[in-house]
């Protein structure tokens, strides 16, 4: 079978983007194996995960992705702005707004394009910050869950727990450069408080409006960039009273800016996609 797929990126987050609305991809291999298999960048395509594009009957569309080791995730902000972009620019939809069913329930993301109808950005709304244990799913007590005192392999951490579409742990730190990211967000990953695991961020924080963030991801490691862990770290920086309520979160891969709007309880994450390229796989 012959897949023609997309790779792109949203600061260094990279995604093999698949048009799967017919279903035949599916119904020829598994997106697990498939995605382990395409997303090795040694004997495949290489990417963080695979996002496939099918269809909805109460959405413009339904997002699917699976992380590099098989994983199915629940959502990805990165991942959506690559999505949106894909969308528009491959003129499967002429929308600027549309709504799109995950696993972590319903976004809506809007392009930004230029006069040529490139997109120049994306700005998705990641709906409302999940607090309670049971629902992140944390073993714990009470919600929000912050400055709670966890042991890990590594020691002692301090973690603001929440979900946006999937599970985070934000750790504040003094300065970032001497956290050994792999070491701790392994082990945190893993941790029995998190019987689905989670994504762990670090955070050092600048001023009011500005935090340095680097990631350890569930299921796929140390990445350049993580939307919906953005979006946790400015909430719980909130609820930690570190930063306003709009922020710029500065990654390895980029920057983010995002928006804890409270009037509606709505997250909101505006941020750049980029086409890296096209082709058709064997497999």
């Amino acid at each position: 079978m012959d897949i023609r797929f997309t790779k792109m990126e949203g600061l260094g987050n990279d995604f093999i983007l698949l048009d799967d609305r017919d279903g035949k991809i599916r119904d020829t291999v598994s997106y697990d194996e498939l995605s382990k298999r395409l997303c090795s960048r040694h004997f495949g395509i290489g990417a963080d995960g695979i996002i496939a594009v099918g269809p909805s009957e109460t959405h413009d569309f339904t997002f699917t992705i699976f992380n590099s080791d098989g994983s199915r995730a629940q959502m990805c902000g990165n991942g959506m702005r690559c999505f949106a972009k894909y969308l528009y620019e491959n003129a499967i939809i002429r929308l600027q707004e549309f709504t799109v069913a995950t696993d972590a329930g319903t976004v809506v993301p809007k392009i930004f394009p230029d006069d040529r109808g490139r997109v120049q950005s994306v700005r998705v709304d990641m709906g409302e910050p999940v607090f309670a244990p049971a629902r992140i799913p944390f073993v714990g007590t009470g919600e929000p869950v912050v400055g709670e005192k966890i042991r890990t392999e590594e020691g002692e951490e301090t973690i603001t727990v929440l979900s946006m579409g999937n599970p985070h742990a934000v750790v504040f730190v003094d300065d970032i450069s001497g956290v050994d990211i792999e070491k701790r967000g392994r082990a945190l990953e893993k941790h029995e408080r998190f019987p689905a695991g989670t994504n762990t961020e670090f955070i050092q924080v600048l001023n009011s409006n500005g935090l340095v963030m680097k990631v350890w991801e569930r299921g796929a490691g140390l990445t350049l960039a993580c939307g919906t862990g953005a979006c946790a770290a400015l909430v719980a920086a909130r609820l930690n009273n570190l930063v306003s309520d709009t922020a710029t979160v500065h990654l390895d891969g980029g920057d983010l800016a995002i928006t804890w709007n409270r009037d509606n309880n709505h997250v909101y994450k505006t941020g750049p996609a980029q086409l890296v390229f096209t082709g058709v796989i064997r497999i």
